[in-house]
């Protein structure tokens, strides 16, 4: 049992409380008061908060959860630990009569370091306090290095209170692998989960465990772990993540995003994790899932530190992708109500984008090249083609504060309106700028490969699985047939050449006999021919154009 703290211990520090009730602030300022708590300060809203934080030391902040129509306390901690104005010697305690369940796991994701419920009384928050305040001064030292990101001494205080204070083990234990990990130091953090595990499975231990297996490229033994864990402690939200990284680190997207789709509907109101699953439903070609994933990130950065123009872009996009497929042959649940509603909420979000973020060129740009794409998805190719030429005209020659995002929204703009040539030059002009850049490579390489609706992709990307499994099961002939097909859609595709020329050697020893085949192959290489020395299948496309050339006459 803690002892209790004398009134002088609370009248040494900083305390804070924000709550939008009036009498709510001054009975707490009261209780604190009583409690030998002299320096109290009152904030109504989020904005006094932290512009208050901003300017002030806080060593205790007391913050209602419910605001009302602005920031939440969530939202509160999240842009305080953001922002770096709360330092880890300081305590946050979320008070609220709000109990559900969505609330705490979105809310856990800012860790505060405890809750309180409505009502309230004196003696349980001098309890709580208490318990807070006494951890407080134990760990002090150690917190201390951490606001100074001096690692190794943290490491070194934190061996030294687990002989002096092994009251805070397991405080200690957690503190400890999570310094290991960020100095590099693996082993020495496995160890720490290794021998926190021996007795029993710990979820905060068994997470770190796999942090590390995932971080030593021991992806199947994290994943193995990580969906055990999931599934014994659904309630933690940080597995999800993990495993889903994990999963997709693998070479398994469609499943991270399973994972990722499992989490959110667990804990629907955690903004970061909602990206996440958009952008990873993007990748999978997912439109209709990216759609609600960016839908859900756009509502919650309503008043959130990481509220951005990028996810009102990312938004009309997606639905812009889904609107230029809709009357495709290849679309079968789609009609035009719901392709004009598609439009209409697209060019809406655009709008309340540029009410939202103003004087920004980029997003003006970005903004009308979207607007190119929707006016043709409506079948208004002149209105769309005029307003491309007029975003040409800024564009031309690339200016040198163009994003990279908006080169990529402008080349699917280009390959829409059938400017191809232009929009490969704009690309490869790209990924010369960004040649240390991966993630701006896989994007380039990424729309080049597939310059079209996210639907045609879908077709494409099944027909060369189909294909895939027919040459594994030798049906050679129509491995060809299945490569043929998709490259009919996706004409530039790496992979499919390539594809299609590894079968066709596989059957035919000399092309000399064989005219259509060597056809093909000749077709496939010239498709290729502009493929860069750094590309990541140059080394495959090399090896297979020299065997092609051999048995060419």
């Amino acid at each position: 049992m803690g002892t209790t703290l004398r009134p002088a211990a609370f009248g040494k520090l900083n305390y804070l409380v924000v709550d939008d009730v009036d009498s709510f602030r001054l009975s707490m300022r009261t209780m604190l008061s009583s409690c030998g708590a002299e320096k109290i300060e009152l904030a109504s809203d989020a904005k006094q908060a932290i512009d208050y934080c901003s300017y002030n030391k806080v060593d205790i902040l007391l913050c209602d959860y419910n605001f009302g129509d602005g920031r939440n306390g969530q939202q509160i901690l999240e842009e305080l630990r953001f922002r770096k104005l709360l330092s880890h010697t300081a305590v946050f305690m979320m008070i609220t009569a709000e109990t559900s369940r969505h609330m705490v796991l979105a809310a856990r994701d800012c860790q505060p370091d405890a809750y309180l419920a409505k009502p309230i009384n004196r003696a349980v928050l001098h309890t709580r306090l208490s318990s807070l305040l006494q951890q407080r001064e134990a760990l002090l030292p150690i917190n201390r290095e951490l606001d100074r990101h001096n690692y190794e001494k943290a490491v070194a205080l934190c061996l030294q209170a687990q002989k002096t204070q092994p009251r805070y083990n397991t405080w200690l234990l957690k503190t400890l692998g999570d310094l290991y990990f960020r100095l590099g130091e693996l082993d020495q953090a496995e160890s720490i989960y290794n021998d926190t595990l021996i007795s029993r499975d710990i979820p905060w231990a068994l997470l770190g465990r796999c942090r590390v297996l995932l971080a030593k490229g021991k992806g199947e033994d994290s994943v193995l772990d990580l969906q055990r864990l999931v599934n014994s402690n659904p309630d933690c939200m940080e597995a999800y993540d993990l495993l889903a990284e994990g999963l997709a680190t693998m070479g398994n997207p469609v499943q991270s995003q399973q994972i990722l789709e499992a989490a959110v509907q667990h804990s629907p109101n955690a903004l970061l994790r909602q990206k996440k699953l958009a952008l990873q439903a993007e990748m999978n070609a997912d439109m209709e899932s990216a759609v609600k994933a960016w839908r859900r990130t756009v509502s919650l950065s309503q008043h959130s530190i990481h509220e951005s123009p990028d996810h009102y872009l990312a938004l009309s996009s997606a639905l812009a992708d889904l609107s230029e497929s809709a009357d495709s042959n290849l679309d079968k649940s789609s009609s035009p109500q719901v392709t004009a509603a598609q439009i209409k909420e697209a060019n809406t979000t655009l709008a309340a984008m540029e009410k939202r973020f103003t004087n920004d060129a980029n997003l003006s740009v970005r903004s009308r090249i979207l607007q190119c794409r929707l006016l043709a998805a409506e079948g208004c190719l002149a209105d769309s083609q005029a307003l491309l030429d007029k975003v040409r005209q800024e564009l031309t020659p690339v200016p040198p504060t163009i994003s990279a995002d908006t080169e990529i929204e402008y080349a699917k703009a280009l390959f829409l309106l059938n400017s191809k040539e232009e929009a490969k030059n704009r690309l490869a002009q790209l990924a010369h700028r960004y040649r240390s850049d991966a993630d701006i490579q896989r994007k380039v390489e990424s729309l080049l490969d597939e310059p079209v609706g996210f639907r045609q992709k879908l077709q494409a990307r099944s027909l060369n699985h189909e294909a895939i499994d027919d040459f594994q099961n030798n049906r050679i002939d129509e491995a060809i047939g299945g490569f043929s097909a998709a490259l009919k859609i996706v004409p530039d595709q790496i992979a499919l050449n390539l594809n299609l020329i590894q079968v066709i050697l596989k059957r035919h020893k000399s092309l000399e006999q064989e005219p259509e085949m060597a056809v093909l192959c000749r077709s496939a290489l010239e498709r290729l021919s502009s493929l860069q020395e750094n590309h990541s299948q140059f080394e495959r496309y090399s090896a297979l154009k020299e065997r092609v050339e051999a048995l060419l006459p």
